[in-house]
């Protein structure tokens, strides 16, 4: 059976205990968000990744800007690409290649942070034509770990800088708060968007970043809900459902969340109620993109990426009750 490369589709609840991939209704409700898939696990290999996608139906790839590196100054030929084989590109996140500031904390190289961003967006994500949002990492936690209200300043002057300049383009700035970067914790989020200004700076919601850092994910987004450009589904281990505190250590490789991650179909997933967020996204017609962000880290040995992706396509349809055929 082969997923659309158009758009995953809505069941009606009636159809909960129907098969995964027969007897659905033609007549189901589209939804009126799009499923799409990270690029980071290929590296460089940019072309495969999308490939990869065409193969298991989803229509939207995120790039992060190290997957893209042999396509920064040649936009328009990664999008022929990704169109040749049926996708759209996200949006590209920051993060990786040459000659790229990514320190939001220091007001000594913030004003590099902001100018290589805002051309960033201007000279690749915006030829694409059709992205409106430009997901962004927050870069690093000072030397010393933690991140003062000063320096959450900082890095909102720097963000309302860059979304002033890039809303012009018609690219709204959608920072993502992440562990192990220097906005991981609920009070770090909060702060931020206090502080940023609601006509340029948005918000990309990571449902297993967010149960990371100690906060509820749904909550978050119906907080923040006129600000969300973009969701990213991905689970975290089930005892942390709730919980309260930072999950990651400080330091080392699970200090960014690797080990902690979860696909939505692992056994011992749970951490992030996925049925209520979907049924909320639907009852606020959400129009932009939940995207699977899964990383090298959530391979198992012995299998790939696009092995992932497809068990995770199978929750979706299996719990989520998306129609992945055709319209």
């Amino acid at each position: 059976m082969t997923f659309t490369r158009r758009r995953f589709i809505q069941t009606s609840s009636a159809m909960a205990g129907a098969s995964a991939l027969s007897l659905l209704p033609a007549a189901a409700k589209p939804l009126s968000f799009r499923f799409g898939y990270s690029a980071i696990s290929w590296e460089t290999n940019i072309e495969e990744a999308i490939a990869a996608g065409q193969r298991v139906g989803l229509p939207g790839i995120e790039p992060f800007r190290q997957n893209v590196v042999n396509y920064l100054d040649k936009p328009l030929a990664l999008k022929k690409i990704m169109t040749d084989h049926g996708l759209q590109m996200v949006t590209c996140s920051n993060g990786g290649g040459p000659d790229f500031s990514g320190n939001f904390y220091d007001p000594a190289q913030t004003p590099k942070t902001i100018a290589d961003h805002i051309k960033f967006v201007r000279d690749f994500i915006v030829p694409f034509g059709y992205c409106d949002h430009f997901k962004m990492n927050m870069g690093p936690r000072p030397a010393n770990y933690d991140t003062s209200d000063e320096h959450i300043k900082v890095c909102a002057d720097a963000l309302n800088k860059i979304g002033a300049e890039i809303i012009k383009m018609g690219i709204k700035l959608a920072p993502h708060p992440h562990v192990g970067s220097l906005i991981q914790t609920e009070h770090e989020t909060r702060t931020l968007m206090k502080l940023t200004d609601p006509k340029y700076v948005w918000l990309t919601a990571d449902t297993s970043h967010l149960t990371l850092g100690g906060m509820d994910p749904i909550q978050i987004v119906k907080d923040y809900w006129p600000r969300v450009a973009e969701i990213h589904y991905k689970d975290a281990p089930r005892h942390l459902r709730g919980s309260k505190v930072v999950a990651v250590p400080r330091s080392g490789p699970e200090a960014g969340g690797h080990g902690w991650f979860r696909n939505l179909n692992d056994a011992d997933g749970g951490g992030v109620d996925f049925p209520t967020l979907q049924k909320y996204l639907i009852a606020q017609n959400f129009k932009g993109w939940c995207v699977l962000d899964l990383d090298a880290s959530m391979i198992p040995k012995g299998s790939n990426m696009e092995e992932v992706l497809k068990g995770n396509i199978k929750y979706m349809v299996d719990v989520l009750h998306v129609d992945p055929k055709t319209v």
